[in-house]
């Protein structure tokens, strides 16, 4: 589908704001009207149309916040406590649980990355995870997994779309539940999903394809970290204040 609208505007309407195109209600694919809870982040939806070139094809993968905006409306209120599920469910198998026993230099940055997060959410939710070398599974305390469950199902469904994505990208509900509490950046949380491949490119050198796939993981990161700040009106991105 190609650019057919020429004005992309906001306004506030029944329930929060709205994203208008050509003074009309933007709708999300089940038909809903596009509704946000902050004018903040209808203008960056806003301004992902808008940035669309005049008569050229409208990429879904350039409307991010605007995939989180629609999932959050049309697929998480019907399915909230499966999706709940299916985040919570990454407290028993979190990346940074499993560390390497060699080589010392990796070990470390794993130490020194990866357990302040793990030190953090036992003292922000009492969840304390067990960590294991090596890639046997461990079993977690029942109490941290619940602990750690009831922190994703305190989110609202706009969050929880977000929250989604950054877990299963990241591979951790720690790092995803870090940048939705400003515990992490996105760049932070970028460094920390993929230290084991960057360190093998520190190592090794990179390849094209490795690259394009972490640049992919970079970018759904930004957005997730960009879509939560923007809830709350804080417009971090841009050197703003909330």
């Amino acid at each position: 589908m190609k650019r057919f609208y020429k004005e992309t505007t906001v306004d506030e309407g029944e329930g929060g704001f709205r994203v208008l195109l050509d003074g009309k209600p933007m709708r999300t694919p089940a038909k809903a009207v596009l509704v946000v809870p902050t004018r903040g982040l209808a203008e960056a939806v806003a301004g992902e149309w808008s940035a669309v070139p005049e008569k050229a094809e409208i990429k879904v993968g350039h409307l991010a916040l605007t995939r989180l905006a629609t999932t959050g409306l049309d697929r998480v209120p019907g399915q909230r406590e499966k999706v709940i599920e299916d985040i919570a469910k990454y407290a028993g198998s979190d990346l940074l649980c499993y560390r390497a026993a060699d080589p010392e230099s990796l070990v470390e940055r794993q130490r020194t990355t990866w357990q302040p997060l793990l030190d953090w959410a036992a003292e922000r939710y009492g969840a304390r995870l067990t960590v294991a070398e090596g890639l046997s599974f461990v079993a977690q305390p029942d109490e941290a997994v619940a602990k750690l469950r009831a922190a994703v199902a305190a989110h609202g469904d706009f969050a929880l779309s977000a929250l989604y994505n950054l877990t299963h990208i990241a591979g951790s509900l720690v790092v995803a539940l870090a940048v939705a509490e400003r515990r992490l950046t996105a760049e932070q949380a970028f460094a920390a999903a993929q230290l084991d491949e960057l360190y093998q490119v520190e190592r090794w050198g990179d390849d094209p394809i490795a690259l394009e796939r972490r640049t992919g993981v970079s970018n759904d990161i930004e957005a997730g970290a960009r879509f939560l700040a923007l809830l709350e009106d804080k417009r971090l991105w841009d050197g703003g204040t909330a």
